[in-house]
């Protein structure tokens, strides 16, 4: 504790200086606690909100080898063309783009298979004003490149994982001790959801609702009204079963 007789031998001057130096501190130390609780509310403890599934745009990109002396495409890859047009057509934002290779030892067989790749992408539902092509060189001019159809469309991205800034063992930092998860906790799970969804959108809003099944309802609806029961019978469900367990 202060001794009152040393406070009243002080000057003014001394006094309006400790003053300024004590309102310093606060002043540092208001800021200080202001910046740790701006970064502590800067990360999230919930994994779903500090590895948050971002949705952008993606490419999906189908490669068509071609040989330097094939001038068409076999019949497995005239498949993967059509099956690339119908997938198009679903979940595309945007058109077609062939990229050529150029100045390779397969240029004049890859243009000749130009020809009936935009065939089967038009037979298939895609116009002729939704493809485009461009060139493009390898960096290896003597390699047989392969031409490229690719697209853009939506996508679900969540990453980079595998961070780890904070020591998971004993230690002073607070992140320990107040017994918060690991940064890295719950990347990998957010990261394999957004890999396997089929509809990216579904993740940030439900679809509309489709057209009920009239027929199942109606067959339903009768069953209830004559008192029977509504279930679904399978005649023959029993006859695959190997054992008895559960019979």
């Amino acid at each position: 504790m202060m001794n009152p007789s040393r406070l009243l031998l002080r000057s003014p001057a001394d006094l309006r200086r400790r003053a300024r130096e004590l309102l310093s501190i606060g002043v540092l130390a208001a800021a200080l606690a202001g910046c740790v609780t701006e970064r502590e509310a800067a990360t999230p403890t919930d994994y779903r909100h500090r590895h948050a599934i971002a949705i952008k745009e993606g490419d999906r990109i189908v490669d068509v080898f071609v040989g330097r002396s094939r001038g068409s495409l076999t019949p497995t890859q005239r498949a993967e063309v059509a099956g690339f047009a119908h997938v198009w057509k679903r979940e595309a934002t945007g058109g077609v783009v062939i990229d050529m290779p150029a100045g390779t030892p397969n240029e004049i067989a890859a243009a000749d298979s130009l020809r009936q790749i935009r065939s089967i992408l038009h037979a298939a539902g895609v116009p002729h004003h939704a493809v485009s092509v461009r060139p493009y060189r390898p960096a290896d001019p003597t390699a047989l490149a392969t031409i490229k159809l690719n697209y853009t469309k939506m996508s679900a991205e969540v990453g980079p994982c595998g961070l780890w800034p904070h020591d998971l063992g004993p230690s002073l930092d607070r992140t320990y001790n107040e017994n918060r998860p690991y940064w890295n906790h719950g990347c990998a799970t957010q990261r394999n959801l957004a890999a396997m969804v089929a509809e990216p959108a579904d993740l940030v809003q439900p679809r509309t609702e489709t057209a009920i099944y009239t027929p199942r309802r109606t067959t339903v609806g009768e069953k209830y009204r004559l008192g029977l029961s509504p279930a679904t019978v399978y005649p023959n469900a029993k006859e695959g079963k190997i054992s008895n367990v559960g019979q």
